[in-house]
């Protein structure tokens, strides 16, 4: 049998033979890093060239009667903000539909529980400002980047039904089409629907094949596709909501935390031309969604040097050859946090990116590399300045990463709230639970 971690036996642990080592000298290694920090680490949205804007394409389609645009209206109260081209994007702060993350309620609950806690804290009314709805499904774009099951018919057709479920989904709670504007969670789905819309828009070919899927689903409106105006993703909101959230709600000092950002490589990578900058966030040199939550909570955010790698996830290598992914996160991003930035955190934006780096820091033991930091959401951090027990909204427990010494540091007791925790838990046992969100909602309740 042949040897699959030879390079010229089949490829390297797993991957196609086109996966080669560059035998790169230490001084090459170096002056490509250097050339890396040169060209990408300088990413004002000035030099960047111009490329369509498919918004405007949207209207004509609109206009041509192919298409429903799911409008942004003064109803959803937006603000805007500008994007690495210096485009408008409209964010709309209320009427949301939470478009959930598969991982995120799997792996990492305290992260919608944040959420959903903060809009609860800002006054807004669940089943009128927000509706946390069953009816929706997977992205299932994991499967396609993971493992190559799915394709473009099938991505769109998903898109589509989810988002025209967003669209209709105010009816059963009595407004009219359009009232919920959806709201998406994970980093994945955010930059799959962009990159779906944009196929869509462009390919008559596409939206022929997949309005006779929707048909048949009876997921259009007057046979027309629904498509929404903007692919909106919860940090953007946070983004937007950072100054409220600072002034109307937080209640604990953060100065002396320092902090580090990792934005999700389907954020900002994918439809690039789409994501958020602000020339006062790092420069501009760097997404603003996270550093600028973390800023306007008054902690100090810390630059490192491999800001722009990936956290090791990969989708197709963290089945592949899962060691790879583990010492991609502890080299390039934990130990360089730790050393150059000395972080009390690492925030992310997206389920995969928060997953990894937190649930792998236990293999650094066995290699003698003992690299441990917490690794949470953005919306976590900014629900426990705000006074949101660790436990029970913020959801730490669930965290492999040590999240201990960052609550102590915050001014949090660690024993306190898990010693109340525990007493909840009694409460629950006997079914007295306390709920964010009314589930009878999901079947056209009230609140």
């Amino acid at each position: 049998m042949a040897d699959q971690n030879t390079p010229d036996q089949g490829g390297i642990a797993g991957h196609g033979s086109f996966f080669q080592p560059t035998d790169l000298s230490p001084q090459e290694a170096q002056a490509a890093t250097e050339w890396v920090r040169k060209e990408v680490d300088k990413r004002r949205y000035q030099n960047e060239e111009r490329v369509d804007d498919i918004r405007e394409h949207m209207w004509e389609l609109e206009k041509d009667g192919e298409i429903i645009v799911h409008r942004i209206t003064d109803d959803h109260e937006p603000i805007d903000v500008e994007t690495l081209y210096g485009w408008n994007k409209k964010v709309p702060t209320r009427q949301l539909w939470h478009h959930k993350s598969c991982g995120q309620c799997g792996n990492i609950p305290g992260y919608p529980a944040s959420l959903l806690w903060l809009m609860n804290n800002l006054g807004m009314e669940p089943g009128k400002d927000y509706l946390d709805e069953t009816d929706q499904t997977s992205c299932t774009a994991w499967n396609y980047h993971g493992s190559g099951i799915g394709n473009v018919e099938s991505l769109a057709a998903v898109f589509l039904r989810n988002f025209h479920q967003a669209y209709v989904s105010g009816k059963q709670h009595g407004y009219d089409d359009g009232h919920f504007f959806p709201l998406v969670h994970c980093g994945t789905s955010f930059g799959n629907y962009k990159e779906i819309r944009k196929y869509l828009i462009e390919s008559a070919e596409l939206r022929e094949k997949v309005t006779k899927i929707l048909d048949k689903l009876g997921r259009t409106v007057d046979g027309k596709l629904v498509i929404p105006e903007e692919v909106v993703h919860y940090s953007e909101w946070v983004h937007v909501m950072r100054n409220r959230i600072a002034s109307e709600l937080q209640t604990i000092d953060m100065s002396n935390i320092r902090v580090t950002m990792h934005v999700a490589c389907h954020y900002y990578k994918m439809i690039h031309e789409d994501a958020v900058y602000d020339p006062n966030v790092l420069g501009g040199n760097r997404t603003a969604i996270g550093t600028a939550m973390a800023q306007a909570l008054g902690a100090q955010v810390i630059d490192y040097s491999t800001w722009y790698d990936c956290c090791g996830f990969g989708f197709r290598h963290i089945i592949s050859e899962r060691e790879f992914t583990r010492s991609f996160t502890i080299d390039r991003k934990i130990k360089v946090a730790q050393e150059e930035a000395q972080a009390d955190v690492m925030l992310g934006n997206d389920t995969g990116c928060i997953t990894t780096m937190d649930k792998n820091q236990w293999i650094g033991k066995a290699h003698n590399q003992p690299y441990q930091m917490p690794i949470i959401a953005e919306v976590q951090l900014a629900a426990l300045a705000c006074g949101a027990d660790p436990f029970k909204i913020v959801q730490l427990q669930w965290h492999a990463s040590p999240v201990e010494e960052l609550v102590e540091k915050m001014g949090i007791s660690w024993a306190d709230a898990k010693a109340n925790f525990e007493a909840y838990l009694k409460e629950v046992e006997k079914g007295n639970i306390e709920y964010l969100y009314n589930p009878e909602l999901a079947y056209g309740g009230t609140n």
